[in-house]
């Protein structure tokens, strides 16, 4: 775990929809359409009204998040980062942006604790390594620059060597 002011970041291994946190990001497109991936898990476990509520909101902007209700899932919120265009590839600067404003929508919805996906490294074919640097040097930024109420992050990796190339990355970074 590492700290950055009065905010915790921690790495964990396993299933991002099974965690009780106050919001979930999903690795999204610009349509917000759930479709493989986390967003597919998100889809499969927390029901159709998600989905209906991304209907109502979609599309957005490349690099925009929005947020909906955590529907049958343990958390409160979801917050879709549109890193992507549907169909299309996750860019750093997509990435970064979306992971600036899932930070900026979570601070403002009054969210507490979020765990984010390595966003865009999945169908998106964003490179993870990349992937680790961006994330890491958002939060922090944002952490740092702007007035919040995070309290705990996490990056949540589905496989042991995606936690393990996170891990070596974030050590190297943080300390």
């Amino acid at each position: 775990m590492w700290q950055i002011k009065d905010t915790n970041i921690q790495l964990k291994r396993g299933d991002i929809t099974e965690l009780e946190v106050d919001a979930i990001v999903n690795a999204a497109n610009t349509k917000l359409i759930l479709g493989g991936g986390v967003a597919g898990a998100i889809r499969k476990k927390g029901g159709s009204t998600i989905q209906k509520e991304c209907n109502n909101i979609g599309p957005v902007k490349l690099g925009e998040a929005v947020i909906t209700r955590g529907g049958n899932l343990n958390v409160k919120f979801i917050i879709h980062a549109a890193s992507m265009h549907l169909g299309g590839r996750t860019t750093a600067e997509s990435l970064k942006d979306s992971v600036w404003n899932s930070l900026r929508i979570g601070s403002e919805n009054m969210i507490n604790s979020i765990a984010f996906p390595a966003i865009g490294t999945g169908i998106a074919g964003f490179p993870l390594s990349e992937c680790a640097e961006i994330m890491i040097n958002t939060f922090n930024l944002f952490l740092l620059n702007e007035t919040h109420n995070l309290r705990e992050l996490f990056i949540v990796l589905f496989s042991e060597s995606d936690y393990k190339k996170f891990m070596d990355i974030f050590k190297r970074k943080l300390n």
